[in-house]
């Protein structure tokens, strides 16, 4: 099957599927496109686990069908979708594999950010480019003490021009990425600096060790005496003082994959179940898909999945109205925030506690390699470990007891 790339909405709405919302698609008309191409990416995900194989044809294909031009207007050739629509296909693409949306996350904040820019000649190049199939990826944590405010990783003054030089960890998704946005230090300013991925002087490395969400490209990127030139510089970027939209929809993109990934393991156990014949001997049922304690545990699995993207979804309709204000408003921004962070607290051991579950329907068997079945317990404990929810809750529980201000930052010491 060949990806098809659709033209900006412009025919009679009953026709073509788009919504009568002003430059948007439809949700029919944008699973139409997309499904399809998910259902491709699904099939693999089993082989690609087994074989530690990177995602390149798979993020060809979304490239080719223009995912990441999902919120870019249509005036500039993307699909002008809202955010609950892209939130929507994040958690349908984590069904399919869950490794891609975690490594087009800042993607998607990168395009946001333009977004809210001031429209200009700069603004528009970049939405046009990403229309055209650009895609984004980030070099910013690093290794040792380099957290946020401390950076490393710098660009020094060379003539009319810069040079990049540090090292940076977790580059999440910089092998897929025609550029990558490295937050550096310049002279004891902190900025984002957006580097061509090939680039002279950089250096990519599929290290990532993690037991799962193995697949994101998340290894180490090394850049040295790279040429920066001055319109490549864009300003503070991530954890720049201040609330900011970008934490608490980063988040959202992580919980988004932890739905997907529930989605899944239900699915895909589910299936095993129902064409299983063996059980136990002292099972209430001679097949296990008709047995009510199997089925209460796929029924638990399937409310995890449920429950997670109608949280997740209703957040993004948050995200919807704070980003429509500017992304500005300080009441907007702390209830978004304090939101995904008491979100992390409901979605993330229920979708856990799930997956685990799902393991008591089968016996050793249900053990097996060649199904992979414990890919879903690894990717979900992989990536709920991001941003620690003990120190989310610990927030939480501040903000509600002494009105302490949310943290708009994410940091680390020592790796």
């Amino acid at each position: 099957m060949t990806a098809t790339v659709p033209t900006p909405p412009s025919a009679d709405p009953a026709i073509t599927g788009v919504s009568t919302e002003p430059g948007g698609y439809s949700d029919e008309r944008l699973d139409e496109i997309f499904a399809p191409i998910f259902a491709r990416i699904a099939e693999g995900a089993v082989q690609r686990e087994d074989d530690r194989s990177l995602a390149f044809d798979e993020v060809g294909w979304l490239r080719e069908a223009r995912f990441g031009a999902l919120r870019v207007p249509a005036e500039f050739g993307g699909f002008g979708a809202s955010v609950r629509q892209l939130f929507r296909l994040l958690i349908d693409l984590a069904v399919a594999e869950s490794n891609l949306p975690q490594a087009l996350r800042v993607h998607w904040s990168f395009v946001e950010d333009q977004l809210l820019a001031e429209p200009g000649a700069d603004r528009d190049q970049w939405l046009r480019a990403v229309a055209d199939g650009t895609l984004v990826g980030n070099a910013i944590t690093e290794p040792g003490v380099g957290a946020i405010g401390r950076y490393q990783t710098s660009i020094t003054p060379d003539g009319s021009s810069w040079k990049l030089n540090g090292t940076k960890y977790y580059s999440t998704g910089s092998l897929y990425a025609d550029h990558i946005l490295v937050a550096a230090d310049k002279d004891g300013e902190r900025v984002s600096v957006l580097v061509d991925a090939a680039a002279d002087g950089v250096t990519q490395h599929d290290d990532w060790d993690g037991f799962g969400q193995r697949l994101t490209a998340s290894g180490t990127t090394e850049f040295n005496d790279v040429t920066v030139t001055e319109d490549r510089i864009l300003g503070p970027g991530y954890g720049g003082a201040g609330r900011t939209y970008a934490t608490s929809y980063l988040q959202l993109v992580q919980l988004a994959v932890v739905a997907g990934i529930a989605q899944r393991a239900t699915d895909d156990i589910a299936d095993w179940v129902r064409n299983r014949n063996r059980t136990f001997t002292h099972a209430p049922a001679d097949l296990p898909r008709e047995d009510p304690l199997v089925q209460q545990v796929i029924g638990r699995a399937a409310g995890a999945a449920y429950a997670a993207r109608t949280l997740v979804l209703d957040i993004a309709d948050q995200l919807d109205r704070l980003l429509a204000t500017g992304g500005q408003d300080e009441e907007l921004l702390d209830r978004v925030e304090f939101d995904v962070a008491r979100a992390q607290s409901v979605v993330i051991p229920l979708v856990l506690a799930a997956v685990t579950e799902l393991f008591e329907v089968g016996g050793a068997s249900i053990t097996s390699e060649r199904l992979r079945f414990d890919r879903h317990w690894r990717n979900a404990r992989t990536i709920s470990a991001h941003n620690p929810l003990i120190y989310k809750l610990q927030a939480v529980g501040d903000h509600v007891l002494n009105g302490a201000d949310l943290p708009y930052a994410w940091s680390a010491g020592k790796r």
